[in-house]
């Protein structure tokens, strides 16, 4: 005669055997299973390794675009060689000084007004230079690409307000203009005479009067 506790055990459990929800009982025994990694990772190969990854604690290297500037014997080359010169270099910014025309007096916002004009017009031109008025007679400016410089040399040879410009160590004038330094001492020659003749007309007129 079979054991009555076995019958009740069996009467138990074969409904849940062969129900929908085994699965569900199944899985739920599955989740409890704790996963256990082997320490021997010997023979494992990890190759998913992202360029950033590899990457991290290396010193940066530098660009290659270095900045090339240009050489200090520009007015001993010609236009041509000049222009071949610049489309194989790579310039970065530039900065210098446009020395407006002496012996005029400009106040402070005209001098602003020379700045603002320059720039947007070698903005319109697709240039991005930016003019700045330090003094009554200087001005200075700051280039986003070196390329661009013979353009920028020539605009303000061409500009009337402008004496000569300075790029770098290299100075540009009109043919034919003397240095600034003797245009200088020419006004100043021509100061001392005029506050030595001042004296002489003060007393003829006294004297024709």
């Amino acid at each position: 005669m079979p054991n009555p506790n076995i019958l009740l055990l069996l009467s138990l459990f074969l409904p849940l055997i062969f129900s929908p929800y085994y699965d569900f009982v199944r899985l739920a025994n599955a989740g409890k299973r704790s996963i256990h990694i082997t320490d021997d990772l010997d023979d494992v190969i990890d190759d998913e390794e992202d360029e950033a990854w590899k990457d991290w604690g290396k010193t940066p290297k530098l660009s290659e675009d270095k900045f090339d500037p240009p050489p200090s014997d520009l007015n001993k080359m010609n236009m041509q060689e000049i222009q071949e010169m610049m489309t194989t270099r790579n310039f970065g910014p530039v900065f210098g000084f446009v020395k407006l025309r002496l012996g005029e007096r400009r106040a402070p916002d005209v001098v602003a007004e020379i700045a603002m004009k320059w720039t947007k017009i070698m903005k319109t031109g697709g240039i991005r230079v930016q003019f700045t008025g330090v003094d009554s007679s200087t001005i200075m400016f700051s280039m986003d690409q070196g390329r661009d410089t013979m353009e920028l040399k020539e605009f303000i040879l061409n500009e009337p307000e402008a004496y000569e410009i300075k790029i770098g160590d290299q100075v540009f004038r009109r043919p034919g203009d003397p240095p600034l330094e003797a245009v200088i001492e020419k006004l100043l020659r021509e100061k001392d005479k005029a506050d030595d003749d001042t004296p002489e007309d003060d007393g003829r007129q006294k004297e024709e009067l």
